[in-house]
This record gives C-alpha cells, structure tokens and sequence, in this order.
C-alpha cells in the first residue's frame, strides 16, 4: 500500500493513489490532517488548472508549501479531485 513519509513519520496512506506525471495523488481523506496547515500559495498547471497548497508541520519542523492539490481540475484531469501530492522530500512508497 503507497505510502507518503515525512520527517519519519507516515503522513498518508492508502491503496488507492492515482498517479500523475511520476506524482502519487493519495486521497485527502487518507492524509493526517494534523500535519496539514493551510497555505497561501497557488500555481497555475496549463492542463490540470489551479493548484492550491499545504505546508506540513510535524514535531516542531515546517516544510512549507509540500503538498499541493487541484480543487477544481480541468476536465482532463478529473482523477486527482480531492487528492493531494508531495514534494519529493516527502518519500513516497509504493
């Protein structure tokens, strides 16, 4: 089962990730949403539209801007919908 670990900690978890361009999207629901803090940040993908971000904070250490998702994907890209992903700091398992 695909998992997504940060400062040695296992952050996400499920079977049932969708990757995209080498990204594994787990779902938000499978995220630990103690690890999550909100960010301002958005960036603009040509085909999967507007991403949003989170940073992560887990035992007094920040990664800002780690994780990212697509409230509202383009129609192409309708599979990572309430789904986030992570930096490559954030090692992923599969």
């Amino acid at each position: 089962m695909p998992k997504a670990i940060w400062n040695d900690e296992v952050i996400a978890e499920s079977d049932d990730t969708v990757v995209l361009e080498g990204n594994h999207y787990f779902p938000l629901a499978s995220v630990r949403e103690d690890v999550l803090v909100p960010s301002d940040t958005h960036t603009v993908c040509p085909w999967k539209g507007r991403a949003s971000y989170y940073s992560l904070r887990a035992d007094g250490e920040v990664a800002p801007d780690a994780a990212w998702f697509f409230p509202d994907p383009k129609p192409d890209a309708a599979a990572v919908r309430d789904r986030v992903a992570f930096r490559r700091d954030v090692r992923v398992e599969a």
